[in-house]
């Protein structure tokens, strides 16, 4: 397994550009049949949507492919997931592509916890229309973010596999060509906070790699070499060189005009460390929401000092504030974990996001224990779509310590949202009792979907 594993070069350009590309082993004649049989389902019966791998079970052989499995455990660990969404973008012969966008977006934080997974079962070059990606976007939540440096295509021979942060800007790129493009997307989740390296990592020092100035600005070293340690686990803690600049010049620049600029102060903040705490709490209770997304990400890098301060604050009278607040708190993750009892406390909030927020966040504070498991047990049966997600993924994330959860994730397993009931099943698998098989074996028996059943052939 080890030599299939991502290289320390390979982590450093994931973390800067935000994408990562591999080819799986399998032969140019599996490619060919993946997408002859594409090509036939989505003729005969429209793109099968969520139901892609049954529909097509040997684009399993992809997911387990020993390069793809090996960048998956690099970027999210050992225990990732592929999660319920996936979907086979189909870009016709003479197409005008895709407008730049985000999946993701908006979500206050910078850590791998999501990726967007592209497999292309045919030669893909520019001609015929690739992915196109904007490197270095995924820190961004702006419309800056779409040109912050020049779009580059994923181009590959069959069988190329690009790993992609959730909230990187891309597109699909206008097909010139007189054939069809297909291109397999799944979306992959950590549900394990990082401990140690999970890639073959020979060195812990973050080291600048060759920047181009037009691509990747030298000022965003310190955002680069945080992610760089977040990667590597709790025992390479953020080091702490005092900025050239004072610490309100660096706080005024939060607000920006530039998103760039806002970027760079936050992670010379961070620097500060506790000095920095107050300035920064007061930009969550009164900044504008682009200030206050860029002291979270600031609070993040200041580390296991921001925790007290962010705790007191999931009690105030104002929603942004407690909201902000469970956010921060759940991308700090098991560094905030003794702030676990106060984010239990507010699941009874009245805003949903507050909800929502504090429920992830027990998903990446609680993971080695099952104190927030009643909580969020109870949280299963929320009328928020988005909280009931939340909780059930918080649960699966939490995994065997979450045995007591068995009984209300059985209750969900039919629920109105898909999502709910995908990642449910996750959960039982991850929870592994045997109370959590059964029922885990009874639903699968009930709901077991045949790709071989068709209009056409129904029995």
């Amino acid at each position: 397994m080890a030599e299939h594993l991502l290289t320390d070069a390979q982590m450093r350009d994931f973390i800067v550009n935000g994408y990562v590309t591999v080819t799986t082993a399998l032969p140019a004649q599996f490619h060919d049949a993946i997408y002859e049989k594409t090509v036939a389902v989505f003729d005969k019966e429209g793109n099968p949507g969520n139901n892609l791998v049954p529909r097509i079970p040997a684009i399993q052989k992809v997911l387990d492919d020993a390069n793809v499995k090996g960048a998956l455990t690099s970027l999210l660990g050992p225990d990732y997931y592929m999660q319920p969404h996936r979907h086979p973008h189909y870009n016709p012969p003479s197409s005008k592509g895709q407008g730049m966008h985000q999946d993701g977006g908006k979500r206050w934080s910078h850590h791998t916890r999501r990726l967007l997974v592209f497999y292309y079962p045919q030669d893909t070059p520019v001609a015929l229309g690739p992915t196109g990606v904007v490197p270095m976007s995924h820190y961004y939540s702006t419309r800056e973010g779409a040109h912050i440096s020049p779009e580059q295509p994923i181009c590959g021979k069959a069988g190329t596999v690009a790993f992609a942060n959730y909230d990187l800007w891309h597109r699909a790129m206008p097909n010139q060509s007189d054939k069809k493009r297909y291109m397999m997307k799944f979306l992959y989740a950590r549900m394990s906070e990082p401990q140690a390296p999970t890639w073959a990592n020979q060195e812990t020092e973050w080291a600048n790699i060759p920047i181009d100035e037009v691509c990747n600005p030298v000022e965003h070293q310190e955002m680069f070499k945080h992610l760089w340690q977040w990667h590597l686990g709790p025992e390479n803690g953020n080091s702490h060189a005092r900025p050239s600049a004072s610490l309100s010049t660096l706080i005024a620049a939060l607000d920006g005009d530039a998103e760039s600029t806002g970027l760079q102060a936050a992670y010379a903040l961070g620097n500060f460390g506790e000095e920095a705490l107050p300035a920064l709490m007061g930009c969550l209770h009164n900044g504008s929401e682009l200030m206050r997304r860029n002291a979270c990400y600031a609070l993040n890098a200041v580390g296991t000092p921001a925790v007290d301060v962010l705790r007191d604050a999931l009690t105030d009278s104002r929603e942004h504030v407690r909201d902000n607040a469970a956010e921060a708190l759940g991308d700090l993750g098991t560094k905030a974990e003794s702030a676990v009892p106060a984010l239990v406390d507010i699941l009874a909030d009245d805003s949903a996001s507050v909800r929502a927020h504090a429920i992830e966040a027990l998903g990446t504070t609680s993971q080695g224990h099952s104190d927030a498991v009643p909580g969020l047990t109870k949280a299963l049966s929320d009328d928020n779509d988005g909280v009931r997600r939340n909780a059930v993924f918080a649960i699966a994330r939490i995994g065997e310590h979450a045995a007591d959860a068995v009984e209300g994730l059985q209750n969900v397993l039919f629920d109105a949202n898909r999502y709910v009931r995908g990642d449910a099943v996750h959960a039982l698998y991850r929870i592994g009792t045997p109370a959590a098989k059964s029922v885990l074996l009874r639903y699968l028996e009930t709901t077991r979907w045949c790709p071989l059943t068709t209009r056409n052939s129904s029995f």
